[in-house]
């Protein structure tokens, strides 16, 4: 199911500074950074909705990543995730990860993209659908 026309789609905004750990040898992020923050938002959606064992049983079955700019160490960034489409068993969250202007470098839209998760609760790997309590929290 799609965000009903006329209403604000399930979204949340994760703020944090790119880490040292975060960078290469090039000085400016590694591209597995923007991963990170948008699981790191992913955890703060979920928790934020009361849903407390959403990981372990999400596995993520696609990724598209587009990468348009640079962040460097200690730049402010923010990573906004919007839930897209739930589906029976599945999830779509779109994301795009900003960083705020520093000094000489500028800011700006840095990524963007497309995450698929798949409520999968059983160790076989076969999908199952999303628990009433889970659908609730994320479309309210």
């Amino acid at each position: 199911m799609s965000t009903p026309e006329g209403t604000a789609p399930t979204s949340v905004t994760y703020r944090t500074r790119i880490g040292w750990s975060d960078t290469d040898a090039s000085g400016h992020y590694h591209n597995s950074t923007v991963i990170r923050l948008v699981e790191a938002a992913e955890a703060l959606l979920v928790r934020e909705r009361g849903i407390t064992d959403w990981f372990g049983v999400t596995p993520r079955v696609r990724t598209e990543i587009d990468f348009a700019g640079r962040l460097w160490f200690d730049q402010p960034v923010s990573c906004e995730l919007v839930l897209e489409r739930l589906g029976t068993s599945s999830a779509t969250f779109t994301f795009t990860v900003t960083g705020e202007a520093v000094g000489d470098r500028p800011g700006g839209r840095a990524a963007s993209g497309r995450v698929v998760v798949v409520y999968s609760p059983d160790t076989a790997g076969r999908s199952a659908p999303w628990p009433d309590a889970w659908r609730a929290a994320l479309t309210d």
